[in-house]
């Protein structure tokens, strides 16, 4: 047989031992129910040229951006980029987060063609903030690229898929770490035996699956890499969920009942894929990890984004600046007589992500401006959003986070009205913690339109959609952008001379009088919460907190 035609970047001795040339070379078929029949059989994984002709028109099909970087791109920047530089020493860029080149089968030059390629990916793709797969994806495209130029073009399409509901690669934090949390959701549900171990042996069993996607783009031997990428191709994301499934469950049946330390076990999952050979063949890894009956798709992105919605509401959107909640917060700056350091640390890994990364600025505290609503509203007013909290003579701490700017409430020429957006929540600390958002985030099903019979209860109050951007599709957006059966459901925040209200419908999560000295709590629709503390409390203390942009001095 003649040998296989490969590029000047393999390795030929690496290849004929990884994967042997002898499938079929052409493949005629055309239907997508077939093709993932024959993807999943392995058909075209042990033909080195039909497995490239395969990977040039599957993704040749993918629908990308109009103008989407091709191989005359390449051929244009790559030696502006990269210079005289000799192509081994070249950086990495950030986006890859300091993850290593798999080298699979390259030789030393192909080693460096992909530093040259990733390098003119991030100079066309500036939007990519967070791709820790990419250097595998690129890595496993070269061996079936003809060159440089036509591997730069197929990467790029795949970054560049525009079609919503076909999902390849992350390219966000926000999108991996939430990933990161579906599948330890799905191993919950789906593994329970191997997530049973993980939770027993671990402090933060997230830390064990936040690597899923590295034991795939990284630690898998090219023969194993190469047939999940065959089905990935042509199935989606899914199929990436699969395949680590299987490998967790796999290292479970291997490793139960040897010990396993805390401090070891992310490694020990690397090394029980990298050697997975020893375990497992590739066609026994696709067939476990095809025999798990796994939630549609739809349900997996419905999963996606309430994790993505989460991580929001938690500020984390950024590894290098959102890691560490405490980093906003600095004890030696940070003083308050309602919450310790570590309460308001708490309370800033709820904020939304926008405003994760600022640092609390008292704006008013009752016992140094008096007790005195007319002055809260003074101090408040020119912030957005802010941060009330309360303390009773009981030592009950509860609050609120507070999305609109208080100088709203003017816009009612002098009566109560509600404004505010779904970013709203409250919360209460002592005796224990406990945080009621949007009834809406929980309860989407409120957004659906009212049965024709029901007629819509009349507010009391005056009511009013915020000022809100319409273009973020999210629950936090101004109440104007969901069909609510009621305004109760929306009335968020609330300012007059003699009281200020948070939360509406059926109560009022938070009602505080004109002399900031009584107070009350109770079961309100718009929150749908328990009572914030005593249901009826004297004040001991209230103070409220505006978000300084770190870089302001």
């Amino acid at each position: 047989m003649d040998s296989p035609g490969y590029n000047c970047f393999v390795d030929k001795d690496k290849m004929d031992a990884a994967i042997q040339d002898l499938g079929p070379k052409e493949l005629s078929c055309t239907e997508l129910q077939e093709l993932k029949q024959l993807a999943r059989q392995g058909y075209w994984a042990q033909s080195h040229a039909l497995r490239g002709k395969v990977y040039q028109r599957l993704i040749r099909d993918i629908p990308c951006r109009t103008v989407t970087p091709d191989a005359s791109v390449y051929s244009d920047i790559v030696g502006k980029i990269v210079g005289k530089h000799s192509s081994s020493c070249l950086p990495l860029p950030e986006f890859v987060d300091n993850t290593q080149v798999p080298s699979y089968c390259l030789n030393a030059r192909g080693e460096g063609a992909v530093r040259k390629i990733l390098l003119c990916i991030a100079n066309q793709f500036p939007d990519i903030s967070f791709c820790p797969a990419l250097p595998a994806v690129v890595a496993l495209l070269l061996h079936y690229s003809i060159d440089e130029a036509e591997c730069f073009e197929k990467a790029c399409r795949i970054l560049a898929c525009n079609d919503p509901g076909r999902r390849l690669i992350d390219q966000s934090f926000l999108a991996f770490e939430s990933s990161c949390m579906t599948f330890g959701d799905l191993v919950n549900k789906y593994c329970q035996a191997a997530h049973k171990l993980m939770v027993a042996v671990s402090e933060d069993v997230l830390q064990v699956y936040v690597d899923w996607q590295r034991w795939l783009f990284g630690e898998l031997p090219l023969c194993y890499f190469a047939r999940v990428f065959d089905v990935f191709l042509v199935e989606g994301y899914k199929v990436l969920y699969r395949v680590a499934l299987a490998i967790l469950k796999f290292f479970h049946k291997v490793r139960a009942g040897q010990p396993l330390e805390s401090d070891s076990v992310k490694q020990d999952i690397r090394t029980f894929v990298k050697d997975i050979a020893k375990t497992v063949s590739p066609e026994k890894l696709l067939e476990k990890a095809f025999a798990i009956r796994l939630f549609s798709r739809k349900e997996i992105q419905l999963l996606q984004m309430a994790n993505e919605k989460a991580l929001k509401q938690k500020g984390i959107t950024v590894k290098q600046k959102r890691q560490f909640v405490h980093l906003a917060v600095h004890a030696e700056n940070f003083r308050s007589e309602i919450v310790s350091v570590r309460e308001m640390r708490d309370i800033w890994s709820w904020v939304p992500e926008r405003f994760a990364l600022c640092q609390p600025l008292l704006l008013f505290s009752s016992l140094q401006h008096g007790y005195s609503l007319a002055r809260f509203y003074l101090q408040c007013e020119g912030h957005e959003p802010t941060l009330l909290l309360i303390k009773t003579t009981q030592k009950e701490v509860c609050g609120a986070y507070l999305s609109t700017d208080w100088s709203e409430r003017n816009k009612f020429g002098g009566k109560l009205g509600f404004f505010g957006t779904g970013e709203c929540f409250v919360f209460r600390l002592q005796p224990e913690v406990q945080r009621y958002e949007w009834v809406v985030i929980k309860h989407p099903e409120l957004t659906k339109p009212p049965p024709l019979m029901a007629a819509e209860p009349t507010a009391p109050l005056s009511h009013s959609a915020s000022s809100d951007p319409a273009d973020r599709l999210s629950p936090f957006l101004a109440a104007r952008h969901f069909n609510l059966p009621s305004k109760t459901e929306s009335m968020f925040m609330a300012g007059g001379s003699d009281c200020l209200i948070v939360g509406g419908g059926g109560g009022q999560a938070l009602y505080i009088d004109g002399d900031l000295n009584r107070g009350r709590t109770s079961h309100c629709d718009t929150f749908n919460n328990q009572p914030l503390c005593s249901e009826n409390f004297l004040i001991a203390a209230v103070e409220a907190w505006g978000f300084q942009d770190p870089d302001t001095h």
